[in-house]
């Protein structure tokens, strides 16, 4: 059966590797696993290491099979204010989907900062001490099938429309 793409929006440290201790994506094999399991599935890097490397150096840390399915980096909007900070990665994932013909699409953030994301029903939430776990790879799994079943309860943000500058 071919489903539409669920494009899974990712951090990098504090996911594929504990903040903070070595950058040697440990945690990338087990995010590779629950994405092999689900083939709709389209990885858009968020990690602030898209403002450093190139989306071709991005996609080099994946494993061969999974590189042509990171799709793109979200675009780097600069907060004018402190209180702009709430919610960022969120509003730069969902200006991602709209500049790339994807608005409305299925989507989840996996993250270890929950204050970048205000539809938490979509977030895979990581402990920054400890990066993506087996629990968290759980949890990919469940919220994938609920996409992927147009199940409800995945609450949106109130403010549907996207503002930014």
């Amino acid at each position: 059966m071919h489903f539409p793409p669920i494009f899974v929006f990712l951090d990098f440290d504090g996911v594929t590797h504990p903040w903070g201790e070595v950058e040697d994506f440990r945690c990338l094999p087990l995010i590779e696993r629950v994405l092999r399991q689900f083939d709709e599935t389209r990885v858009v890097i968020t990690s602030d290491w898209r403002t450093l490397f190139s989306e071709r150096k991005l996609a080099a840390r994946f494993s061969a099979d999974l590189r042509a399915r990171v799709v793109g980096a979200t675009p780097h909007i600069v907060p004018r204010t402190g209180g702009e900070l709430h919610g960022l990665r969120e509003r730069e994932a969902r200006q991602w989907l709209v500049q790339n013909g994807h608005e409305g699409a299925r989507w989840l953030a996996v993250d270890d900062a929950p204050g970048n994301w205000l539809s938490r029903s979509r977030l895979v939430l990581t402990d920054f001490k400890r990066g993506f776990t087996e629990e968290d790879a759980a949890a990919m799994g469940r919220l994938v099938e609920r996409l992927r079943a147009g199940t409800q309860g995945l609450e949106e943000h109130p403010l549907r429309t996207v503002l930014w500058a």
